[in-house]
């Protein structure tokens, strides 16, 4: 019997069987967050809705991370529904020719106002990059070559269409492929879109050139080299010969965007040759949370100040698991516990519930990632019934 790691244990505890006599690969693990998200968020067709606002929306990012979360929680019935959704009403039926787009609901201008569809037809890369991710490691994990090939070619597209060599800098993902490069010495970035985990995956897919393991490189540097005082902003703009400057209109602030990159950093394997790196640039967030009990909801990155709120439920879920890494687990259980409270008190919006599924999810230990990036569901662990 081989000896089981804390990580295990966790899963394990929270794993149940769907019949006592199925094999492990059958498992599935209860997971209230997401079966809450699955009743109250998804469409039965498959769409994960913004119901905050008036239109409804439906964003591509949040049909990659509901896609993710399905294959966590080995639910292919729900993956199978979000993917055929997102196919067929932002990729023009074709997800092996189009990248997603950005954004559909209710129009309001023009004459399709009033009808549903496509509001923003730029596509978004993070989405694109989630959306390639679920695919290979649901073609991996499922053995099913159908979500490895889609996932290969969204991947491959993604790199075509949404990336460019910046000088003195590399190949490095835009966060689109319009609207990001508006003066020839000028690039609009944004550090939360480039997850090491996402990056070194689609890296490591067979028969890829240099360009993935590079932009690996750069999206480290897009992450590191853009947070001075250890905050990370929102956004960012690369001149050449200048680098990373502050982004004209967002001012170096650091907020919803932003509490991405440390959730990212918090998930990171322990065995990521940059995880102590990344973790210790961080450090001045850290003690932020400690200090004040919560994380800020803006953030003057240039100059290290603060704005007057405190961030919301989903913030504190998104600093929990970088808490854990950095050996800080009391402050850690304080974060989630603070996203529970607050999510009693009122209910999350979609944005603070995907935070929540990531973050919590984490610690609870629904997944984790490996150094190479590849995913492991506490469902594919060892069944109690069988160790």
């Amino acid at each position: 019997m081989r000896r089981a790691s804390a990580w295990l244990l966790r899963a394990v505890a929270v794993c149940t069987l769907a019949g006592t006599a199925l094999s492990c690969a059958a498992a599935t693990c209860s997971w209230p967050d997401w079966d809450a998200f699955h009743r109250t968020t998804i469409s039965g067709d498959g769409r994960v809705i913004d119901d905050s606002t008036d239109q409804q929306v439906t964003v591509s990012e949040g049909q990659a991370y509901a896609l993710f979360f399905a294959l966590v929680a080995n639910d292919r019935a729900a993956f199978d529904k979000l993917l055929a959704w997102t196919e067929n009403n932002l990729a023009q039926g074709d997800l092996t020719a189009h990248l997603p787009a950005w954004i559909w609901g209710k129009r309001t201008d023009g004459e399709h106002a009033g009808t549903w569809g496509v509001i923003d037809a730029n596509p978004a890369s993070d989405a694109d990059l989630w959306i390639a991710y679920a695919l290979l490691e649901a073609g991996r994990l499922w053995k099913e070559r159908r979500y490895t090939a889609l996932g290969t070619l969204v991947a491959r597209r993604a790199l075509r269409e949404e990336s460019a060599v910046l000088p003195g800098l590399g190949r490095t993902l835009l966060p689109g492929p319009v609207g990001f490069h508006q003066s020839p010495d000028v690039w609009r970035l944004n550090p939360s879109y480039v997850p090491l985990q996402v990056m070194r995956r689609l890296a490591a897919m067979p028969g890829e050139d240099s360009a993935w393991k590079t932009l690996v490189d750069t999206s480290a540097r897009l992450i590191l080299d853009t947070a001075p005082h250890g905050f990370s902003p929102d956004w960012v703009e690369y001149h050449k010969g200048r680098g990373f400057r502050p982004d004209a209109q967002t001012k170096a602030g650091g907020s919803y965007n932003a509490i991405r990159v440390y959730l990212w950093a918090g998930m990171m394997a322990p065995r990521d040759p940059l995880r102590t790196t990344v973790l210790q640039a961080f450090r001045p967030m850290a003690s932020y949370v400690q200090q004040h009990g919560y994380p800020p909801e803006r953030v003057d990155t240039q100059s290290g100040t603060f704005g007057p709120n405190s961030g919301n439920g989903g913030f504190s879920a998104a600093v929990a698991p970088y808490l854990a890494a950095m050996g800080q687990a009391d402050a850690a259980r304080a974060q989630a516990q603070r996203t529970r409270t607050l999510a009693a008190q009122q209910p999350p919006g979609y944005y603070s519930q995907v935070l929540t599924l990531f973050g919590l999810g984490y610690l609870d230990g629904h997944f984790r990632f490996e150094a190479d990036g590849t995913l492991v569901p506490a469902w594919e662990s060892t069944c109690p019934a069988t160790r």
